[in-house]
């Protein structure tokens, strides 16, 4: 017989396994499971602890609002170091001519403008040799320049007179033709005299011939009819001299103030008043001395407060200034020593820095450890005008030297040396 089918072992396998799991499952939840659920419940409070902890570190310190008010307080301090350089250098406001009221004595007094005698000082400086406001036109030119050195005084009075007239609205150069005219070619008022400017001859010359004589200068027919009326006034009014008082002289036809006290300082040697004329009016506005509107307010204000000693001089002063520095148009800033010195309000900045550039010293130091100091004083156009000179120097000694020489032999250049102070 066949053997008996013997049952495949599937379920007493399956009931070993069963009972293998069963017990190993209840050990592992007797034993591991307590364990397991300790160390995971003190690492998971410990890293929660320690995260959260760590967290809130991270977050107080890279938190939005403190790098914020990091950058703001950086903000601050630049702003406040930007704010304090220019108090480094402080400069007062300058203060123009002021009435101050006296309730003691019930008075008012005039107070000079603040620095005007630095600035009266350096203006000085620079119109004497030397300056840059040196040899004007009115140096040489001016209308109390103009009289004749080899006539007499009555004439040389009247040729003062007769320049201050002709000066209107007109350059000095222009104006010292004119006079040199009148001068050398005024015919004479009779056969055998001497021509010339004097009292005798201007009543006997024609209008047209002085009218011609005069051309040059502005407003020329209305000055050779105030000329031709003067003339008989002098005659008739002054025994043929000019007056000696500002009312006289600012009775003639075409004398105004500035003329008169002009007249007066030079022809009499009386300063009774200042001559303003445009440059005294526009430089002492400029400076912010006062607030005029025209020349004859500008001389009550200069006279209220300027020392009566000056009152002669600044016409000369200023006049010679606005000449050839202070110009109307064209100012040159960078050769002032105001501007340089920040003493002028309207001194164009380009120009001072440009002109405080050219005057900087420059210091080196040599390969011996001395200090070599060169100041900067020449001016671009006159080192290359030096550049080109040397050079045609150079080639011409060549040329002369090595003539009739098949070869020529340029010379080396001559090395430049530094001074040392």
């Amino acid at each position: 017989m066949p053997a008996a089918p013997v049952s495949p072992p599937r379920r007493i396998t399956r009931g070993s396994l069963a009972r293998f799991a069963y017990s190993d499952g209840t050990s592992s939840k007797e034993n591991v499971t307590p364990s397991i659920t300790d160390i995971e419940d003190a690492v998971v409070s410990n890293a929660t602890v320690a995260s959260t902890t760590r967290k809130r570190k991270r977050v107080i310190k890279s938190s939005p609002p403190t790098s914020v008010k990091k950058e703001e307080v950086l903000k601050e301090e630049e702003t406040t170091i930007t704010d304090s350089k220019p108090a480094a250098t402080p400069r007062k406001a300058r203060k123009p001519a002021r009435k101050i009221f006296d309730p003691a004595t019930k008075t008012e007094t005039i107070s000079a403008p603040s620095d005007w005698e630095e600035m009266y000082d350096l203006v000085k400086a620079m119109r004497l040799d030397g300056g840059p406001a040196a040899n004007a036109a009115v140096d040489t030119m001016g209308c109390e320049r103009l009289a004749a050195p080899t006539a007499s005084p009555r004439d040389q009075r009247l040729h003062t007179l007769v320049a201050l007239m002709l000066s209107s609205q007109t350059k000095d150069t222009t104006n010292a033709v004119a006079m040199r005219r009148l001068q050398t070619e005024l015919p004479p008022h009779e056969p055998g005299a001497p021509p010339g400017l004097n009292l005798e001859n201007l009543l006997a010359v024609a209008p047209e011939k002085l009218n011609e004589l005069i051309w040059i200068v502005g407003f020329h027919n209305n000055k050779t009819k105030y000329i031709k009326q003067t003339a008989e006034i002098l005659r008739d009014r002054w025994d043929g001299d000019i007056p000696d008082t500002i009312e006289g002289l600012t009775a003639l036809p075409g004398v105004g103030p500035k003329m008169g006290y002009l007249c007066l300082s030079a022809a009499w040697g009386k300063t009774e008043g200042i001559g303003v004329d445009v440059h005294v009016h526009r430089i002492t506005n400029m400076w912010g001395w006062h607030t005029t509107k025209n020349p004859e307010e500008t001389r009550l204000a200069l006279q209220s407060w300027l020392p009566r000693d000056r009152w002669r001089e600044i016409n000369w002063l200023l006049v010679g200034f606005g000449q050839t520095v202070c110009l109307p148009v064209g100012r040159r800033c960078g050769d002032c020593e105001l501007g340089l010195r920040g003493l002028c309000k309207a001194a164009e900045r380009g120009k001072v820095l440009k002109g405080r550039k050219e005057r900087e010293t420059k210091i080196e130091v040599g390969e011996d450890g001395d200090v070599v100091k060169a100041e900067i004083v020449e001016k671009e156009e006159v080192l290359v005008a030096d550049v080109v000179k040397n050079e045609a120097v150079e080639t011409g000694a060549v040329l002369v030297k090595e003539e009739g020489s098949d070869e020529l032999n340029l010379p080396t250049p001559a090395k430049r040396t530094r001074k040392r102070i």
